[in-house]
């Protein structure tokens, strides 16, 4: 990457900057209109989240210098927003938490920022919404975001909807694309693929599950009649930002759970053997490889596997 393309890209994000910082009003004197800064307002949420800290601690999470920190901290004291008292366990430390003024000035900043953010939301459509707060998320992992917080944040399973061939379709495209290098020929796979799904659509042997997550789909799997006793699984695929949570795991055990229901006798698949990640899904779920063959396909020479399992 150039300098030039680094300074477009500072720029692009300094200017996101000043837009989101005018537009959420952290410019007016005071936040949301209220008597606390910004940094003050911070330390109020976080005091007001964790229940109780300490000055090392918060400056640490904040990332605030001791001398500044100690000084709002002071105030605080003064206006009976917080409360100190030794710590139990270290002489040197004091236990900081809200008192009921300071719960009370937290409540109304939390308050006025949700009604602003609603606000700001309601512009927008429900889709625009979720377009929003996925990019908003894909922003927090790339720049460090609390990899906890990922893990917490739930998923479901759902059957498939009027818009979702396409977006998978999409997104497993671009996806290969930029981790494989795979050309058009397997977008055009896959649209022969969810074509063929929904127009011999069978709802009591064939299922489809997306995976989604704050709005978001961030995963899905197929699952298809191939014969009266073999189901074949097709599509399977993860967002990059959604994996590690098991969601691979569970759409592959949705498939084998939903294909022994069913009466199916065995469930196939295809795969290419640099696709790690997904054979190790499948090997764990106890399918086993059967057949092996090179091909070329997708702008590249790789090598295609044909797994099985017994039900």
């Amino acid at each position: 990457m150039s300098d030039v393309d680094l300074i477009s890209r500072v720029q692009a994000v300094r200017r996101f900057n000043r837009f989101y910082t005018s537009r959420i009003g952290v410019l007016h004197e005071g936040l949301l209109g209220g008597p606390l800064s910004l940094t003050e307002g911070r330390i109020v949420y976080e005091l007001a989240q964790s229940g109780q800290s300490t000055a090392a601690k918060l400056g640490n999470d904040l990332g605030l210098d001791a001398g500044y920190l100690s000084r709002i901290l002071r105030g605080f004291q003064e206006r009976g927003l917080i409360d100190r008292r030794p710590s139990a366990t270290d002489g040197r430390q004091s236990v900081l938490s809200l008192t009921d003024a300071g719960r009370e000035a937290f409540a109304v900043i939390d308050a006025r920022s949700q009604a602003e953010i609603g606000a700001m939301l309601e512009k927008l459509t429900v889709a625009q919404q979720q377009r929003l707060v996925a990019a908003l998320d894909t922003a927090e992992a790339l720049l460090g975001g609390d990899d906890r917080r990922q893990s917490r944040v739930p998923y479901i399973l759902r059957p498939h909807q009027p818009g979702d061939m396409g977006w998978v379709v999409h997104r497993q495209a671009v996806l290969y694309a930029q981790e494989y290098g795979w050309d058009e020929q397997f977008e055009a796979m896959l649209a022969e693929i969810v074509a063929r799904f929904i127009k011999e659509f069978d709802p009591r042997r064939e299922r489809c599950w997306i995976a989604e997550r704050e709005g978001a789909v961030v995963g899905s799997v197929f699952l298809v009649r191939q014969s009266d006793e073999v189901a074949k699984l097709r599509m399977l695929y993860v967002e990059p930002d959604a994996r590690g949570l098991g969601i691979g795991r569970r759409l592959v055990a949705e498939c084998i759970r939903f294909a022994r229901q069913t009466g199916y006798r065995r469930v196939t698949l295809w795969t290419n053997d640099i696709l790690t990640a997904a054979r190790r899904i499948y090997q764990e779920a106890g399918f086993l490889l059967v057949e092996e063959e090179r091909h070329h396909s997708f702008g590249h020479d790789l090598v295609g596997q044909n797994w099985e399992l017994e039900l």
